[in-house]
């Protein structure tokens, strides 16, 4: 179990894992404010969830966390790569289960959750977010959304993000901090207060004010993208690797990243500007993920909301073996 801040990434591969997802989802929700009645939905289908992957699936991973978009309100986000969903319709039935599980499959689950989504292709595997709200309260809708997995057992994640919405523009930062652990997290969370600060500039001397803060630290590649919804343009300034992508359903254009490290050693920076295609997203993600990830290996994908963008691309295309993060943002409402 894997913890970090309000969040909490567990491995559920066996059966004890199901009580024990079960009960971080109660104690969040009891804190961010849900009520007794609440906190039973949230325990009833996070427990079906995790009981599918220990069931069904390959490499089970659920994300359990307070909403990045809400005050009181729970995010849980499932992940495998099993053998997938053939027939979704039959799926969502009440009291459908192959294997012995509660028994409630995925429309109790649509009944259990604020709202809730289902990605999931035949032999690859399925993503299913959940939100949880305070009675009567609306589920959020981000335009946005980032996950960032530790390394192993670490219980910090040296990679980090940010993104502010301001009418009509985006601006995206997300900093991985050189090696893991704690030395990393600090280089990141500096970059991502820096980032608060001055997120209202150019994403050029963004990225400038982050190297000079990153001195002192571990230092880390960084990228900041300012998505113009209205102009359709993104301004992009990145330094190392981190990886910078425009995706759209018909595949993918990279983003320009200069050679060197935030804080230590860098040439000039420079800012690109790239034409926004309709119907796309701008993914950031650190190199705990591999950037040979096909688009059209996830027929759909690009529909989908930020969030299970960000858990399909972490869990096909992350490494074990860094820290990994992904941000998706929409490039259009």
């Amino acid at each position: 179990m894997i913890r970090s801040r309000d969040e909490t990434w567990v491995r559920v591969e066996d059966a004890s894992a199901v009580g024990a997802v079960r009960r971080t989802a109660i104690m969040l929700a009891e804190s961010c404010g849900l009520d007794e009645h609440e906190r039973g939905k949230v325990a009833v289908a996070v427990s079906e969830a995790a009981s599918n992957l220990v069931k069904h699936a390959a490499e089970g991973m659920m994300l359990i966390r307070s909403h990045p978009e809400a005050d009181a309100a729970v995010e849980v986000i499932a992940m495998d790569k099993g053998p997938g969903i053939r027939d979704l319709t039959r799926a969502v039935r009440d009291g459908y289960s192959t294997t012995g599980t509660l028994g409630l499959g995925l429309g109790g689950i649509a009944r259990m959750a604020s709202a809730h989504e289902v990605y999931s292709l035949p032999g690859r595997g399925t993503v299913i977010s959940m939100c949880f709200t305070a009675a009567g309260a609306e589920p959020p809708e981000p335009l946005a959304a980032g996950l960032a997995r530790p390394i192993g057992e670490e219980a910090v994640c040296g990679d980090a993000f940010a993104y502010v919405e301001s009418g009509t523009t985006v601006t995206a930062m997300l900093c991985d901090g050189l090696g893991h652990g704690e030395p990393a997290a600090a280089a990141s969370r500096a970059a991502v207060r820096v980032f608060q600060q001055h997120h209202d500039l150019p994403a050029v001397a963004v990225l400038e004010r982050i190297h000079r803060a990153l001195r002192g630290t571990r230092g880390g590649a960084v990228a900041v993208a300012r998505l113009d919804r209205a102009g359709g343009v993104i301004r992009y300034a990145g330094l190392g690797n981190v990886s910078g992508w425009i995706v759209h359903p018909d595949g993918r254009q990279g983003m320009i990243s200069l050679p060197g490290i935030a804080g230590h050693q860098r040439d000039r920076l420079r800012e690109y500007d790239y034409a926004v295609p309709a119907h796309s997203l701008l993914v950031l993600h650190s190199d705990g993920l591999t950037d040979r990830w096909d688009v059209a290996a996830f027929p759909g994908l690009s529909a989908r909301s930020p969030a299970v963008v960000a858990a399909a691309l972490l869990r096909d295309a992350g490494t074990r073996r860094d820290d990994a993060t992904v941000l998706a943002v929409r490039t259009t409402p």
